[in-house]
C-alpha cells in the first residue's frame, strides 16, 4: 500500500520479488522515456507483473513513481546520516553531504534522471514525497548551526542557502548527462564545494 507518498514494502499477497522487479522497471522505463507517454501497463509489461496488481497497490502512475522515488531518496538520506557520524567540523560535514549526493546520483544515474529530468516538477511538488523532510531537516540543521555560530552568512535565509547548494547538484547532474557523462561527477566535489562555500560563508570570516 501507498499512503501519503510513503512506500510500504511488505504486502502478504504479492510475491517477494515484486517490488524489486517493479523498481527496476520504473528505473528503466521512466529514465529513458517521456513521463507523460509512459503508462502503468508499460511498467507492468517490463516488470512481468499484472496491471491489476500494480493498480491495486498504487492506484495511479503518479503514486507508483512517487512511492519508489521516496524509497530511493530515503536510502540517500540514510547514507548521509551514516557518513556524518563522527565528523565534527561543519565545513567538512557540508562537503561530505555534497560528495554523497554526487556519488549517489552518479551510481544511480537512472534514478537521478527521473527526479531531475523526467518527472514534471509541478506534478511532483504536489506530492508529499517532494518535501523529503528527513534530508532537508538534516541539511537545514547544519546550515542553521553554521549561521548560529557565525560561520555561515546569517544575513541570508537558511532555505536560500539550501536552495543554492541543491541547485548546484541538480544543474551539475543535468549537464553531466548532456555532456555525455565523460567525467567522474563525484571527482568534481572539491571544486564545486569550494564555490558553494565561498557563496555561503560569513563574509566577515
Amino acid at each position: 500500500m501507498v499512503h501519503g507518498g510513503q512506500y510500504i514494502s511488505q504486502n502478504e499477497d504479492i510475491k517477494p520479488d515484486f517490488h524489486h522487479r517493479l523498481g527496476n522497471a520504473i528505473l528503466e522505463v521512466f529514465s529513458e522515456s517521456d513521463y507523460h507517454a509512459v503508462t502503468i501497463r508499460d511498467v507492468a509489461g517490463k516488470a512481468g507483473v499484472s496491471f491489476s496488481t500494480i493498480y491495486k497497490h498504487y492506484g495511479s502512475k503518479e503514486q507508483l513513481v512517487f512511492a519508489f522515488v521516496d524509497l530511493w531518496m530515503d536510502r540517500l538520506t540514510d547514507r548521509i546520516i551514516d557518513h556524518l557520524q563522527g565528523i565534527a567540523d561543519l565545513k567538512e560535514k557540508l562537503r561530505k553531504t555534497l560528495w554523497l549526493q554526487l556519488d549517489y546520483y552518479q551510481r544511480h544515474d537512472d534514478f537521478a534522471r527521473i527526479i531531475f529530468m523526467t518527472l514534471p516538477m509541478k506534478t511532483w511538488m504536489s506530492d508529499e514525497s517532494f518535501e523529503q523532510r528527513r534530508m532537508f531537516t538534516i541539511l537545514m540543521d547544519l546550515l542553521r548551526q553554521g549561521q548560529t555560530e557565525a560561520i555561515l552568512n546569517n544575513n541570508i535565509k537558511t532555505r536560500i542557502l539550501l536552495d543554492f547548494m541543491l541547485g548546484f547538484v541538480q544543474r551539475s547532474f543535468i549537464m553531466w548527462v548532456q555532456r555525455g557523462q565523460k567525467e567522474n561527477l563525484r571527482d568534481q566535489t572539491d571544486i564545486m564545494f569550494d564555490m558553494i562555500w565561498r557563496g555561503i560563508v560569513n563574509p566577515k570570516n
